[in-house]
């Protein structure tokens, strides 16, 4: 389980979120609604640790993210996919799932193998430059990249 506590984030003097909690409970859908500028964004990269928080606790199965640098979060099986796409045209569908798994070497094959039944329309295209997939196609690979 997923639990956030009490959060707060600023940005310089500005702050974005003030005593925000929340769970996310394994097999459940979760939704963080709000309007433009609420923190919805905001509240997902303090969870990847993407920006600092200045008070509050996340936990992710009882352990304390909130004392982790990003990419002992992302070890964890915790990753952002960011609005809009960001892929890198001239890389290949393979090289982007592949720089996706960077932190998880030694079960590579296994992590790509389950991106592939999740989304078999990139294992059919993991030699084709990621700039010429359509822009559904695109995203998957996004999410893939994040798995």
């Amino acid at each position: 389980m997923l639990t956030v506590s009490n959060l707060e984030v600023a940005y310089g003097d500005a702050t974005a979120l003030q005593g925000v909690s929340f769970s996310v409970r394994p097999g459940r859908l979760t939704v963080l609604l709000g309007s433009n500028g609420a923190g919805k964004s905001t509240a997902l990269k303090a969870i990847s640790r993407l920006v600092s928080i200045q008070e509050g606790e996340i936990t992710f199965e009882g352990e304390r993210l909130d004392r982790l640098a990003p990419h002992q979060v992302a070890a964890r099986g915790i990753a952002h996919v960011p609005e809009g796409r960001r892929i890198f045209p001239g890389m290949t569908v393979l090289e982007h799932l592949t720089l996706g798994a960077f932190a998880a070497r030694a079960t590579r094959a296994r992590r790509l193998e389950e991106v592939f039944s999740l989304f078999p329309r990139l294992k059919e295209r993991q030699p084709q430059a990621a700039g010429t997939l359509s822009g559904g196609e695109q995203q998957m690979l996004a999410i893939g990249r994040g798995l």
